[in-house]
């Protein structure tokens, strides 16, 4: 059962590089929550955006490293779409307070609230009256000569493919006791069932329910009939390496951190078992009604 204690110090994350309607949702939501008594952190690093808005002197604005941000907030809310969401979620620390996402935009797939309406519920979660659900990481580490020499985390998915744009490369993919495939094509997508309605549909993955422990591995553009997306359990991790010829390749993270692997690398994927992310739950929606709302599912025409 959620605490009835209220959470009075906010953090506010904002889409990077943006203006539009900002100054002015921004200017609202500070007004609304110096109301209710809330201290208000930001980013150091935002300092700069808020003063061309003339709201960095606001009352109840302070501002905090990235560390200091995680650790003197007790909620964050996120202005912007599902990448802004992914982003703080990719570098928070395992003891991170639960997010409030807002979605500025059209398409936002898994922030829970929208610009239009968020104020009732923002109210509902500062007094801890809402559900939290965890949403897993999933980590992937770079392996040389038998070592880790890189980490990162991923949300929706890992994509791997080739620098050299219509080049088919060659990659193994394989657990640690047997091969799952070798596959020539453009790419593979490595996704989670919260990431399956991204880039892994596009490509012609399915569509997984957030609450299956699986992974899903869809080969983009194979050069083989064969190939087809495979769902397997997220308790497993793999092994993702180049075959002949097939290097450099490149590494991409929720579309947000790219690099390359080289030859002699191997990548390891698996879901990280102790971080995880704390999302509010908008309680008016469900999966398949966001899957009718943003992508037509299911719809049914007259």
């Amino acid at each position: 059962m959620n605490s009835p204690v209220k959470r009075k110090n906010i953090g506010v994350v904002l889409k990077p590089q943006v203006d539009g309607d900002y100054p002015s949702v921004v200017a609202n939501l500070l007004m609304w929550l110096h109301k209710r008594k809330c201290d208000v952190v930001f980013i150091a690093t935002e300092k700069s955006r808020l003063q061309s808005w003339n709201i960095s002197t606001a009352k109840n604005v302070h501002f905090a490293s990235h560390a200091d941000f995680f650790k003197t907030t007790e909620l964050i809310i996120t202005l912007g779409g599902d990448g802004t969401l992914i982003g703080i979620s990719r570098i928070s620390p395992k003891k991170a307070p639960p997010i409030f996402g807002i979605n500025m935009g059209r398409l936002g797939f898994i922030t829970e609230f929208s610009k239009v309406d968020f104020y009732p519920w923002l109210s509902k979660a500062i007094e801890n009256e809402l559900v939290i659900s965890k949403i897993p990481l999933y980590l992937v580490e770079v392996i040389s000569k038998g070592k880790v020499t890189r980490k990162s985390y991923f949300i929706n998915d890992v994509v791997i493919n080739k620098n050299d744009i219509s080049r088919i490369f060659s990659l193994s993919v394989e657990t640690n006791e047997e091969a799952i495939f070798n596959i020539s094509g453009d790419g593979l997508i490595v996704s989670s069932p919260l990431g399956s309605t991204a880039y892994s549909l596009a490509a012609g993955g399915p569509i997984i329910h957030p609450s299956v422990e699986a992974m899903v591995l869809t080969p983009v553009c194979p050069h083989s009939l064969t190939h087809r997306p495979i769902v397997i359990p997220n308790k497993e991790q793999f092994l993702v390496k180049g075959l002949k010829n097939s290097y450099p390749i490149s590494i991409t993270l929720d579309g947000q951190e790219i690099f390359e692997l080289n030859n002699n690398e191997t990548i390891r994927v698996c879901k990280d078992k102790t971080r995880t992310i704390s999302m509010i739950q908008n309680p008016n929606r469900t999966y398949f009604e966001t899957l009718k709302e943003k992508f037509t599912y299911g719809r049914r025409y007259q």
